[in-house]
């Protein structure tokens, strides 16, 4: 029997009707459904579902469904280092590049049951920040910014295995996976990378140059970010979008691929061609 944790988020518009209609389609098609101890109430019509805390459950789960939108999708991910589960998401939010499905594809889920999907590799990068005898650790599928605040222009030194890169001013820079290569990497001017790709993308935000575009780095490589300003407590660390915290003159961030990876479930042909032709190149060609 397939063992299949929901994972929704219910700050999304329709998210709690979608994860009702997946529960019933699930259940009818004879899958083992799992949900958070947190939303007994929202789901209390249905008697087929088991409940445990999500942390605990998903070492034991085959599939994991996401209903929300991208950040959902990066919210569940880190809840799932560790686990053999895949992840598939629905998307109930704006964008949902990482979305397997959309809300009016719930049919496909029956693929889900005959093994007829496609799997997504997905690597993850780990950064460690240690400013004295303080060590902070993150990990994240989509990237690791850092930035200052209210457009901060701020000086940094990027090297990779103490090889410098370069030095720089900018308002920051993002280091991303190809899976962040289609967020906020593509805002601050990054290329599109296919997601399975193995490598690190450093994005400079908004440089103080003509000459800084960006970079594609080795995953086998250790990305070094050291911040040579004077007045250092508007600058800030965030992974994933996370809340930001502060990076302080004279912390060192590091950066590698991590030993943790994730599948994404696709459930639709075309795969990351199809997302963004759909997503992404709408506006421009003037699709209806």
């Amino acid at each position: 029997m397939l063992r299949i944790a929901i994972y929704p988020n219910f700050q999304k518009k329709h998210a709690l009707s979608c994860a009702k209609e997946v529960i019933a389609r699930l259940h009818q098609f004879g899958g083992e459904i799992w949900v958070d101890n947190s939303c007994r109430a929202e789901f209390a019509e249905f008697s087929c579902i088991k409940y445990d805390y999500f942390p605990a459950m998903v070492h034991r789960i085959d599939i994991v469904i996401a209903i929300g939108g991208d950040g959902t999708m990066l919210r569940c991910a880190k809840e799932m280092i560790g686990s053999k589960a895949l992840l598939l998401g629905i998307n109930t939010g704006t964008l949902g590049f990482m979305a397997g499905l959309e809300t009016n594809e719930l049919d496909e889920l029956s693929r889900l049951f005959l093994g007829k999907y496609e799997l997504s590799p997905r690597m993850m990068i780990e950064g460690t920040l240690k400013h004295e005898n303080k060590v902070q650790t993150f990990t994240a599928l989509n990237d690791i910014a850092v930035s200052g605040l209210y457009g901060k222009v701020f000086d940094f030194t990027v090297c990779a295995d103490d090889n410098l890169i370069g030095r720089y001013r900018a308002d920051g820079i993002v280091c991303s996976t190809p899976t962040g290569s289609t967020a906020y990497a593509l805002s601050a001017g990054g290329p599109l990378l296919e997601p399975e790709l193995s490598c690190i993308e450093l994005t400079f935000i908004c440089p103080h140059s003509l000459f800084n575009r960006p970079l594609l780095v080795s995953s086998e490589r250790r990305i070094t970010i050291r911040h040579t300003a004077r007045d250092s407590r508007n600058i800030l660390l965030s992974a994933d979008g996370e809340s930001p915290i502060p990076f302080p003159l004279g912390a060192r961030l590091d950066i590698v691929k991590s030993k943790h990876s994730i599948s994404l479930i696709n459930l639709r042909n075309g795969g990351f061609y199809d997302a963004v032709n759909r997503k992404l190149m709408q506006s421009i060609k003037g699709f209806s």
